[in-house]
């Protein structure tokens, strides 16, 4: 789990509703002040929301790009289905499809759009990234339909299932969300699984974020993150550039995975040092940086 240290965005964010035609999805969005190289599309992880990358948002609106984080179908204050078959992957990819439309054609009314003129998508096109499980989903819209994005970033999310071990506690998490309240099965997680010094976050936040998670929602993406098959080659055989940023260590997926990754997909790699599974949170600035420098190689059109 991502811990932000604040869920107040900065001064350059919007706390809004981004409407699309598969719903209305809760978003951060970050403009910059400077005209705008392009617009990034951020989703995150297994159990996380728009939250763990509030802290870039600020250092990559003073790049100029413009940063919309989300929360997908179900996660923190985008309402959820109850329904696990409203999670499938192939409808979660879907999801993200209609994101990028509404980004690149205009989520407002008519009425509003002359006031907002300048505020969408900027010249450059738009870049896609996933964390960890949002990864998995990022690749799986790219697949469906590449034409909307210029780039995908895949920040700590590994080419096919999680290890081992990352699997049980899947499967023990899945066990006890369908048996037990959501409060009972916080409680549990902080006393297995407690914050550590360096990342630490806000816990009453932490656990309002949690609460309103759709339990549906946690147990069906948690079998797609035990059971992802590698595909890999297939992104590959789209030609979409792509990006592997990682920290310098992870639980999750071996970092070898991430390096043989890139090296089969022709990526760009970096590693983020002093950083694991999340960097977003970990290394923030440094991050920041990666991420700009890898839109930054897409000219402006």
């Amino acid at each position: 789990m991502s811990r932000p240290p604040t869920f107040a965005p900065p001064s350059c964010a919007t706390s809004r509703v981004l409407r699309t035609e598969r719903g209305d999805f809760a978003v951060l969005d970050a403009v910059p002040t400077a005209p705008g190289r392009a617009t990034a599309l951020l989703l995150p992880g297994y159990t996380g929301s728009k939250e763990d990358f509030i802290t870039l948002l600020e250092p990559l609106s003073a790049m100029g790009y413009r940063v919309v984080a989300v929360d997908g179908r179900g996660q923190y204050e985008t309402a959820g289905t109850g329904r696990q078959d409203a999670y499938g992957q192939a409808e979660l990819a879907r999801d993200v499809l209609a994101l990028a439309a509404a980004l690149t054609e205009g989520d407002l009314e008519d009425e509003e759009r002359e006031e907002a003129r300048g505020e969408g998508v900027g010249e450059g096109g738009l870049h896609l990234l996933g964390h960890s499980l949002g990864g998995q989903i990022a690749r799986a819209a790219v697949l469906s339909d590449p034409a909307p994005f210029r780039s995908l970033t895949l920040m700590s999310s590994g080419p096919g299932a999680v290890v081992a071990a990352q699997r049980d506690k899947v499967k023990m998490l899945s066990d006890a969300l369908s048996v037990l309240p959501m409060d009972e099965v916080w409680q549990a997680m902080q006393a297995l699984d407690p914050p550590q010094d360096a990342d630490t976050g806000d816990g009453e936040d932490l656990r309002r974020r949690w609460m309103r998670h759709d339990p549906a929602q946690l147990i069906a993406t948690g079998a797609q993150l035990a059971a992802e098959p590698d595909r890999v080659d297939e992104l590959a055989a789209v030609g979409l550039p792509v990006h592997v940023l990682s920290g310098e260590r992870d639980d999750v997926w071996p970092v070898e995975l991430f390096d043989s990754m890139a090296r089969r997909l022709g990526a760009r790699r970096t590693t983020i040092a002093g950083a694991e599974h999340s960097p977003n949170t970990a290394r923030p600035q440094e991050t920041a940086q990666a991420l700009a420098a890898f839109w930054d190689t897409f000219p402006v059109a």
